[in-house]
């Protein structure tokens, strides 16, 4: 009947501890049965250890947990997840583990219910870090942030989305603006999302919304920042993946007639819909959708003229994604033609330029070289490698120019939105921030837009670290427990590596970048050379391997550098930006205002893509610090978006990469194991003669004295309510207990069988029988 931890016989990266039940025991062995509803035989040879009390049954606090290691938090989730409790706290950190169905537990009732209660007054739920959230900005009159990441498939948009309906629902008046913000959602969504192979509704854009309060805690407006939209998505997806959801939802709703107008047919036509092979999305009523989206911009003050100009860029695009390119030769040299140009007719009338502008723009490059300007052709090459691989300069020039269109669309939404849902700062105004970002990542290959995730993961993680030990500082100051010698690690190396010091990363591909003869090879050369000698980074061993590697808190991560240059550059040619100077479509011209703007040597001054996502992470960062944080952590429990399903290995990797496990480092770095003292009564009371059971004593004198006759002068502390403990304190007690639980054991069996026997030789032979 005892519980016990299995230590793992693999050294894979992500084995941990598996708790198990005692069934039986035979001679030095023992059966017991594994929390994967394995039964085994286990040897003196294996390494076992006794669970913790608080670990058997699982607690909704991991805070309190005897256990605080991996194996712990990780049990205490798969016991509550196998019960549909999908909620748990560590102190003020939430833990959200994806059910992957429906649980009634988001009604109105619900929100009543948690409404002006305090974090463990019931049990977990996202309601209460909304309302605590509320409640403290209200009392404190201070800024708050709830910070919400996880894995794409973890459930961050689900999540992001309930805290807004209740702040919504709790704010009172339910009011226009209230209404809109909550309508923003499903624009951004639209725009902004798409079907992966992990989600079927992964937000591929993180996004920060900042709502804000009257003195009277009232919703007033809000404002949404957006960072990092994955643009390649737009030109080429993964196998069994979609483009954004706006594209699909358009030629599932639009009416006959404006599909006409727009000249468009369903979406396996249409080649930028088609490179992941799937169209479609179990669960997911396109042309409803495509109603919603609709409805909500008319409700956000998006005008009928407006849309239709968004109708028309989209068309666009999916026209441009269809026009082929044929190679061919002039003059010697490689070129390309548009043999078919019914796609790039389209294209024009819908972009308002010229036909043979665009065709112009999409085969030649003119460049401006010593005040002569001279025009080159671009290539197109079929597969002729062992590889299958073509490149095209042509297809290259065209998918830039999608990308940089839908980029600066996605941009012009999202101030749109802002302009409906944004009022001028009131005298006493205080906000909730909601924060939901990309989690850290770490794939077969990762490129820059990886690198550019695992920094904002990095700064965030030394946030979230900075909090939790000042939270295990407040437990120490209101137990009177002396914390002045704990120290922890941060990960400030990392962030000196990648964007502080001088000649960090991101200012060498910075540099590389604004060269014009700077190349992804010459940019690794340089990396190698400055920063081989750097702990945190890594050198591959050839140097054929174009990539470098970081040490990050979450573990070891190489970027394949091919395109880094490109990407970061994120530049139109001076062709294209010419077509949309001459574009009779204002709608168009007005989404590259900010380029047309500048002229061709502040354009190469121009900041690049890492530039200005530092830029915008850096003040995000000091909104961040300037508010009082709340932790959502979303854990994707398997990968098959199946309920009841718990993959340990998967969700390891997770707490892992979410930073969770600061909160044990920095608890071992103190007195990681505590105990009420009536705990401690109850399972050490044998260690020394005469102490009574729990409810019979003292249990802070009892304490006191087992841990003086036991542990003698070793380093514990007494505090008010529980005592604190070091792991070989905690190792020690067990195997105490275990050997005085043995010896007086021993001394009952020898009781019972010399009773046993005696009864027996003194029994009249008629009562044996």
């Amino acid at each position: 009947g005892d519980y016990i931890w299995i230590e793992p016989v693999s050294r894979r990266e992500f084995d941990v501890a598996i708790g198990a039940r005692v069934v039986s025991a035979e001679g030095r062995r023992i059966q017991v049965q594994d929390d994967d509803s394995q039964e085994q035989w286990l040897t003196p040879e294996r390494r076992i250890k006794a669970m913790h009390p608080t670990s058997v049954q699982g607690v909704e606090d991991m805070i309190s947990l005897g256990d605080l290691h991996e194996a712990g938090i990780l049990r205490n989730l798969l016991i509550r997840y196998n019960e549909n409790l999908i909620y748990t706290y560590t102190g003020s950190i939430l833990v959200a583990v994806n059910p992957y169905q429906i649980l009634p537990i988001y009604t109105v009732d619900q929100i009543k219910l948690y409404r002006g209660k305090k974090i463990g007054e019931l049990p977990p739920h996202i309601f209460a870090i909304g309302d605590s959230c509320y409640n403290n900005m209200r009392r404190f009159k201070q800024n708050q942030c709830i910070v919400i990441s996880g894995e794409s498939g973890a459930g961050k948009t689900e999540s992001t989305k309930l805290i807004l309906q209740y702040l919504a629902a709790i704010s009172g008046k339910h009011s226009w603006i209230e209404q809109q913000i909550l309508e923003a959602n499903p624009i951004l969504e639209a725009f902004g999302n798409a079907k992966t192979i992990r989600n079927d509704n992964s937000s591929r854009f993180g996004k920060y919304i900042d709502i804000h309060f009257t003195k009277e805690g009232v919703i007033e407006g809000a404002c949404i920042e957006q960072y990092l939209l994955e643009k390649s998505r737009i030109v080429s997806q993964g196998a069994d993946e979609r483009n954004y959801h706006v594209f699909y939802c358009m030629l599932a709703g639009m009416t006959r007639e404006e599909r006409q107008k727009l000249e468009l047919t369903d979406a396996s036509q249409y080649k930028y819909l088609t490179g992941g092979g799937s169209i479609t999305c179990e669960g997911r009523d396109d042309a409803r959708e495509f109603a919603d989206i609709r409805s909500a911009m008319k409700v956000l003050m998006f005008s009928d003229s407006e849309v239709w100009e968004i109708l028309k860029i989209l068309a666009a695009i999916l026209h441009m994604g269809n026009v082929k390119f044929k190679g061919k030769v002039i003059d010697n040299l490689d070129a390309s033609e548009i043999p078919d140009t019914t796609f790039l007719v389209r294209v024009a009338r819908f972009l308002g330029v010229d036909v043979r502008a665009v065709k112009e723009a999409f085969t030649t490059r003119t460049i401006f070289a010593q005040g002569e300007t001279v025009v080159s052709h671009l290539s197109h090459s079929q597969a002729t490698d062992v590889s299958h691989l073509s490149h095209s300069q042509a297809t290259d020039v065209r998918d830039a120019f999608v990308k940089g269109i839908y980029g600066r669309l996605f941009i012009w939404i999202v101030r749109k939105v802002n302009a409906a849902i944004f009022k001028p700062k009131a005298t006493h105004r205080t906000s909730i921030g909601v924060l939901d970002i990309f989690g850290f990542e770490n794939f077969k290959t990762n490129s820059f837009e990886q690198f550019c995730i695992n920094y904002a993961n990095e700064n965030l993680q030394q946030f979230f670290v900075q909090h939790i030990f000042k939270l295990e500082q407040e437990e120490y100051n209101s137990e009177n427990i002396n914390w002045q010698h704990i120290e922890f690690v941060d990960n400030q190396d990392t962030l000196d590596l990648i964007a502080i010091k001088q000649l960090n990363i991101m200012a060498l591909i910075d540099e590389e970048s604004k060269f014009p003869k700077g190349t992804d090879q010459t940019m690794l050369q340089k990396l190698h050379k400055q920063q081989s000698h750097h702990k945190q980074y890594l050198k591959p061993k050839s140097d054929l391997n174009a990539s470098f590697g970081i040490n990050h808190f979450a573990g070891v991560v190489f970027y394949d550098t091919r395109g880094f240059l490109e990407k970061n550059r994120d530049t139109f040619s001076a062709d294209l930006l010419q077509l949309i100077h001459n574009t009779s479509n204002k709608f168009l011209q007005h989404l590259f205002v900010e380029d047309i703007g500048m002229g061709s040597e502040t354009r190469k001054r121009a900041p690049t893509l890492s530039a200005q996502f530092k830029k915008s992470l850096d003040m995000l960062m000091k909104t961040l610090l300037s508010c009082q944080p709340f932790f959502i952590r979303c854990i994707k429990p398997n990968e098959f978006k199946k309920p009841m399903l718990f993959d340990r290995e998967l969700c390891c990797r997770q707490l892992r990469y979410s930073g969770m496990m600061e909160t044990i480092r920095i608890r071992r770095a103190g007195y990681p194991i505590r105990h009420t003292f009536r705990e401690f009564v109850e399972r050490y009371r044998f260690l020394i003669n005469g102490c009574p059971p729990a409810h019979k004593v003292d249990c802070h004198a009892a304490t006191s004295k087992i841990c003086h006759q036991v542990l003698g002068r070793a380093d514990y502390q007494m505090g008010h309510t529980k005592v604190f403990l070091k792991d070989a304190h905690d190792l020690f007690l067990e195997q105490e207990r275990d050997r005085v639980l043995t010896k007086k054991i021993t001394i009952l069996q020898r009781c019972v069988r010399g009773w046993y026997y005696r009864r027996r030789v003194g029994t009249p032979l008629s009562e044996q029988l």
